[in-house]
C-alpha cells in the first residue's frame, strides 16, 4: 500500500518518498510560550503527534524536531505586565506545555529545542545571509530582501505583486522594501538582548526555525509541518530564508492542520472564547480530548462545542467499555488468538488504507468501531472463542494505539462490588428524595459503561455492549 500526503506546496496529494530510506526527519512549529496552551495549538500536537505514530507503526524512524519560542514580542509584554524576566516566563509555560501534551498522551519529542539556546545557530545564519547580499543590516536591524529570493510566495501561492500592495513600512523601521522582514532587530531599553556583530538584539520569529530546522534536521528534510495560519508569513520566510543560503529544497512535503472554530465562531480573545487546554483536561477525560481533535481529518477545519465534546464522551466510552467487555471474558489467560489472524488483517488493512490516505483518522476511527461493532456481537454468544475474543481484543488496542488512544484508563476498570455500592447509595438518595445525586450516580455509571434498568423487581444493571 502507498501512503500519500497532501502537500500544501503543491495543492495535491503526492506519494510519500523519504530521502533516506526507513527514515523521517520531521519539524513541527511549536508553540510561543507566554500563555498557557488553547484548544486550537492542541490540534497540530495532537495531529502531528498521530502522524509521526503512523510513521512508526508502519516501521520508520522518526526524528521528531519541535521547537518553543522563548523570546519575542508577546513574551517580553507579559516579562513587563508581571516583572518577572522573560526566561522565568518561560519556564513556567514550558513546564504547563509538557504537562498539557502528556496529559493528551503526547510523545516526547526527539529534542525541543528553545530559540534562546540556538542563538549562535540562529547569529551564525543570520552572517551568512548578510555575506550573501540575501540580508542586510540598518542600525542594529537586520531585514532580508524579499525580492532577491525569486520563488517568494510559492508556497502560500501569492506573487510578489500581490504582496506588495498590503505590505507597509512600520513606524521605527528602516528597510529598503516593505516586503522585507526582520531577521534581527535591535534591543529597546530594558528588553532582554544578545550581543551579535549588529548591535545587541534578539532575532526576529521566523528565523528560529530555520537555524533549528538546518542544526537538527540538515539542509532539507522530509516534512514540515504546523498549522494553516503559520503558511504565511511564517512557512513562507523559513523557505526564503533557508533556500536563498543552501541553494536546496528546505521541505519536500508541507503539511497544515485546519483551523479550530469555537460553537461555529473564529476562537478569538476580543470575542473572550479562547478555551484553554489546562483547564479543559480539568473537565474532561485527556484521552477524549485526543479522540475528538482525530474525528476530523486533519485538514478540516472542526467545531468545538460542549454538545459535540459530550457526544465524543460517549462516543470514547463505547470503545472502553468494548475493551473492558473482552478483557473480561479473556481474563489474565495466555489465549491463543493465532485463528483471528486473517480477521484481524482484514481490520488492520482497512485501518491501514484509511491512514494512507493523507492520514485520514475519522477513518481510522471508523475502523475501530467496526471492530467493536463485531466484538460486541461474539460476546454476545456465551459459547464464542477465547482466542477469538482475544484476537478482536489486542487488534482493537493494537489500532487504537497507533491513534494514541488509550483504552486501559482506571475508569474502565470498575469492579461488581463497586456498582453495587454506587447503586445502594443512589436508591438511599432517591429514598430522601435527593434526586439529583440520584442522577448523578447514574450518569457517574453510564460514564463508565453501565447501564442501570429500574425494574418491578428493583434495579438491574448491564455493561454497555452498543
Amino acid at each position: 500500500m502507498v501512503l500519500r500526503v497532501f502537500n500544501t506546496m503543491t495543492r495535491k496529494k503526492e506519494t510519500f518518498v523519504p530521502i533516506e530510506k526507513g527514515k523521517v526527519r520531521m519539524y513541527v512549529c511549536g508553540p510561543t510560550v507566554y500563555n498557557y496552551i488553547h484548544i486550537g495549538n492542541a490540534r497540530p500536537v495532537v495531529v502531528f503527534d498521530t502522524v509521526r505514530r503512523y510513521f512508526e507503526y508502519r516501521g520508520y524512524e522518526v526524528n521528531y524536531v519541535s521547537n518553543f519560542t522563548d523570546v519575542d514580542d508577546r513574551l517580553i509584554n507579559a516579562s513587563k505586565e508581571r516583572h518577572i524576566p522573560v526566561p522565568q516566563i518561560a519556564d513556567q509555560f514550558i513546564k504547563a506545555f509538557l504537562s498539557d501534551i502528556r496529559a493528551l498522551n503526547v510523545k516526547k519529542a526527539t529534542v525541543n529545542p528553545r530559540a534562546t539556546e540556538t542563538m549562535p545557530e540562529i547569529i551564525a545564519f543570520i552572517g551568512r545571509l548578510v555575506e550573501t547580499g540575501y540580508a542586510y543590516p540598518v542600525h542594529g536591524d537586520v531585514y532580508f530582501r524579499t525580492r532577491k529570493f525569486q520563488d517568494y510566495g510559492k508556497l502560500s501561492h501569492q506573487s510578489v505583486d500581490d504582496l506588495k500592495s498590503g505590505a507597509r513600512i512600520e513606524i521605527g523601521e528602516n528597510k529598503e522594501d516593505p516586503l522585507d522582514f526582520a531577521l534581527w532587530k535591535a534591543a529597546k531599553p530594558g528588553e532582554i538582548k544578545w550581543k551579535s556583530p549588529w548591535g545587541e538584539g534578539r532575532p526576529g520569529w521566523h528565523i528560529e526555525c530555520s537555524a533549528m530546522v538546518e542544526k537538527y534536521l540538515g539542509d532539507t528534510i522530509d516534512i514540515h509541518a504546523g498549522g494553516t495560519d503559520l503558511v504565511f508569513p511564517h512557512h513562507e520566510n523559513e523557505i526564503a530564508q533557508s533556500e536563498a543560503l543552501h541553494h536546496k529544497t528546505m521541505a519536500h512535503y508541507w503539511l497544515h492542520n485546519g483551523h479550530i472554530q469555537i460553537n461555529n465562531e473564529k476562537m478569538s480573545k476580543s470575542i473572550g472564547n479562547v478555551i484553554l487546554v489546562h483547564d479543559l483536561i480539568q473537565k474532561y477525560d485527556p484521552q477524549v480530548i485526543r479522540f475528538f481533535i482525530l474525528t476530523v481529518q486533519y485538514r478540516h477545519p472542526i467545531n468545538f462545542s460542549d454538545e459535540l465534546l459530550n457526544d465524543a464522551v460517549q462516543a470514547f466510552g463505547r470503545l472502553k467499555t468494548a475493551a473492558f467487555n473482552l478483557r473480561e471474558r479473556v481474563g489474565d489467560r495466555d489465549v491463543d488468538d493465532s485463528a483471528f489472524q486473517e480477521k484481524g488483517d482484514h481490520y488492520r488493512q482497512d485501518f491501514i488504507s484509511a491512514m494512507d490516505d493523507d492520514f485520514n483518522t475519522a477513518n481510522a476511527i471508523a475502523v475501530l468501531f467496526d471492530i467493536v461493532k463485531d466484538a460486541n456481537i461474539a460476546l454476545q454468544q456465551t459459547n464464542a472463542e477465547p482466542g477469538q475474543l482475544a484476537g478482536y481484543l489486542n487488534v482493537l488496542l493494537e489500532l487504537s494505539g497507533v491513534l494514541g488512544l488509550k483504552l486501559e484508563s482506571h475508569e474502565t476498570s470498575i469492579l461488581d462490588s463497586e456498582i453495587e455500592d454506587l447503586i445502594k447509595k443512589r436508591e438511599q438518595a432517591r429514598n430522601q428524595k435527593q434526586f439529583a445525586l440520584a442522577d448523578q450516580i447514574r450518569g457517574e455509571l453510564k460514564s463508565k459503561g453501565i447501564v442501570l434498568e429500574d425494574t418491578v423487581q428493583g434495579v438491574r444493571w448491564r455493561r454497555d455492549q452498543e
